[in-house]
C-alpha cells in the first residue's frame, strides 16, 4: 500500500504587486495594479489588497479598475525581477524536496511525502518555507497542505492573504459537503450558474448526483465532478512534465452572436495571452491556434504554423473557425503550441504575423 501523499500548494500573494510594494514601500497602502495601458485595450495581471476593496482584480480591463478606483497607481509589469523573485522561491523549495511542480512564477506545488524535514511535519516544512519566503524574498506567501492537489491548491486561498490551512485526510468527509463548487477545478462562473439552475450550490448536493448523470450533463468534465466533489484527486505531482502549450479562454455570460461580436472579444483575449507567454520562460512557440465553443456545445480548434502570432493572425484563425460552425459563441480561447525537441516539416503559416 503506497503512503498517504503529503502536499503543499505554495502561492504568493498578490506577487507582481508584493514584489513592487517590497522596492517601493511607498507604494505598499496605496491601491496598486500591475497591467497594461488602458488606451491600449490593456487588462490587469493583478492587483493589491487595498485596490481589491475598490473591487479591482485580475483579468479586468485596466479602463474598468480606473474607473472604480481612480487613484490607482498602475505599474507596467517587470518580469525580470519577477522571474528573480521566483527562482529565489524555488531555490528555498528545493532545500525541502525535489519533487516540485510549478503552475506560474509564484505558484507551485510540492510533494513532501515520506520526506525528514521538520519531524516530517508538511504543516511545519509549509510555515518553514513561508517564514524564509517573506525573510529571503521580501513578500508573502500562503500554502494549503492535503492529501491531494485539489484539497492543497483549495486550502491555499483559504487563509490568504500570508496564511495556511490544513485538510487531513481524515477531515475530508466533513470538509467537503458544505464547499462551493465554484472552488472546484474547472467551475467558473458559467458552470457554477449551469448547476445552480439544476439545485446544486455545494459538494453536498452534486454528491447526490449518480455518475451517469454528471456524464449525461457535462461530458467528460462530469466524472472529474464526481470525483472532485468528494474531494478525489488521483494526480501526482508532475515535476518533470514539460509545458507543451500555453493559452487563454473565455466563456461568455452570453453567446456572441456573430463573427463582428467575436472579433470585438479577441483584443483583450490576445492582450491576456501575451503577457502570460512573457513568463513562459525558455518556451519556443511553434504554433498559434484558436479555440471555439458553439451554442450548441460543439466546438472546432484552427491553427497554423506561426512562431511570432500577432492579433491578426488569430483574426484570421477565428474566422475560419467560425465559418465550420456559423453559430452564436460560448467559448474562445487563443494560445500557442511550444516547439517540441523534434518537430516534423510542415507547411509554413502564410498568414501575417
Amino acid at each position: 500500500m503506497h503512503a498517504q501523499r503529503k502536499i503543499i500548494h505554495i502561492d504568493c500573494d498578490c506577487f507582481y504587486a508584493a514584489v513592487e510594494m517590497r522596492d517601493q514601500p511607498a507604494l505598499r497602502n496605496v491601491p496598486l495594479a500591475i497591467g497594461g495601458e488602458a488606451d491600449r485595450r490593456g487588462v490587469i495581471a493583478t492587483c493589491n489588497y487595498p485596490a481589491r476593496k475598490f473591487g479591482v482584480h485580475s483579468a479586468m480591463s485596466t479602463y474598468r479598475a480606473q474607473q472604480m478606483c481612480p487613484q490607482l497607481v498602475l505599474l507596467p509589469p517587470d518580469f525580470p525581477r519577477y522571474r528573480a523573485a521566483s527562482q529565489a522561491m524555488r531555490a528555498i523549495f528545493a532545500d525541502y524536496t525535489d519533487n516540485i511542480e510549478p503552475l506560474s512564477l509564484d505558484e507551485a506545488y510540492l510533494d513532501v511525502t515520506g520526506l525528514p524535514h521538520c519531524q516530517g511535519s508538511a504543516s511545519r516544512m509549509a510555515q518553514e518555507i513561508r517564514e524564509r519566503i517573506a525573510t529571503e524574498v521580501g513578500i508573502t506567501a500562503s500554502a494549503g497542505i492535503a492529501p491531494n492537489k485539489l484539497l492543497a491548491k483549495i486550502a491555499s486561498d483559504w487563509h490568504k492573504p500570508n496564511g495556511q490551512f490544513v485538510i487531513r485526510p481524515q477531515d475530508i468527509d466533513a470538509f467537503m459537503p458544505g464547499l462551493p463548487l465554484k472552488k472546484l477545478w474547472g467551475v467558473g462562473k458559467v458552470t457554477a450558474a449551469r448547476l445552480a439552475r439544476q439545485g446544486a450550490h455545494c459538494c453536498a448536493d452534486l454528491q447526490g448526483w449518480p455518475l451517469e448523470r454528471l456524464l449525461r450533463e457535462f461530458g467528460k468534465f462530469g466524472s472529474q465532478l464526481f470525483e472532485q466533489c468528494r474531494g478525489i484527486d488521483l494526480r501526482p505531482v508532475a515535476c518533470d512534465e514539460r509545458r507543451k502549450s500555453l493559452s487563454v479562454e473565455n466563456t461568455f455570460d452570453h453567446d456572441l452572436p456573430d463573427l463582428a461580436a467575436c472579433h470585438a472579444a479577441l483584443p483583450a483575449l490576445v492582450s491576456d495571452w501575451q503577457q502570460r507567454m512573457q513568463r513562459a520562460i525558455g518556451e519556443r512557440q511553434h504554433k498559434a491556434f484558436v479555440k471555439i465553443k458553439f451554442s450548441d456545445f460543439s466546438q472546432t480548434t484552427v491553427e497554423c504554423i506561426c512562431p511570432h502570432p500577432s492579433i491578426e493572425t488569430f483574426r484570421l484563425l477565428l474566422a475560419e473557425g467560425f465559418e465550420r460552425g456559423k453559430k452564436p459563441v460560448r467559448l474562445l480561447g487563443v494560445g500557442a503550441r511550444f516547439e517540441e525537441a523534434r518537430v516534423q516539416p510542415e507547411q509554413l503559416c502564410l498568414w501575417p504575423a
